[in-house]
């Protein structure tokens, strides 16, 4: 059962997640925490950040990762599976749209008009994940003078990076990891 309910959430994920890794965010962890209780909000966000490690895409390697803590390997295929299955189907779907009806209007129109909610989603995520970051709860009330410094000063730090281009992903990353390891042993 637990199986079945791993694929299906997650399938369900893969249907409305539109817009990439990022924007399903906010679906696995209404599937994943809100709803079940598999995993905590700590968790997600360590999910999250070695999907962004790890080769492949995001939501795929969130929802290995998911299945794996959940139910070993089967769950992460179970979730890889439930995750990519809508993809496919869709895929298949508009690809057969494309060749057979070319570049119609109005599905135009529909992928046009999916872009305000991919924002909308990746704002969602973004919120959830500074409240966490800098308050350490995803519900908490947000007070200046309870804001962890430490996380904070890593967050411009990477923010100061990524909007200067030179440094990759997984440079910003371990980048981080090093300076919030020593600014803590600093700190103590």
């Amino acid at each position: 059962m637990l199986l079945l309910q791993l694929y299906w959430s997650f399938f369900m994920v893969g249907i409305f997640c539109v817009g990439g890794g990022y924007a399903s965010m906010p679906l696995i962890q209404a599937q994943v925490i809100t709803q079940h209780n598999w995993i905590t909000m700590q968790e997600f966000m360590d999910i999250f950040a070695i999907s962004q490690m790890t080769p492949g895409p995001i939501g795929i390697n969130a929802a290995t990762f998911v299945g794996t803590k959940i139910a070993g390997l089967p769950g992460a295929i179970m979730a890889t599976m439930g995750f990519v299955t809508p993809s496919l189907i869709i895929m298949i779907v508009l690809a057969r749209l494309f060749f057979k009806y070319g570049n119609v209007g109005a599905l135009r129109g529909i992928l046009n008009g999916l872009r305000p909610a991919v924002v909308a989603l990746l704002a969602s995520a973004l919120i959830v994940f500074l409240n966490v970051t800098l308050w350490g709860s995803e519900n908490s009330s947000i007070n200046i003078k309870d804001i962890d410094i430490i996380s904070l000063v890593v967050l411009i730090t990477a923010f100061m990076a990524c909007r200067s281009k030179t440094p990759g992903v997984i440079q910003t990353l371990a980048a981080s990891g090093i300076l919030n390891l020593v600014l803590h042993l600093i700190a103590k």
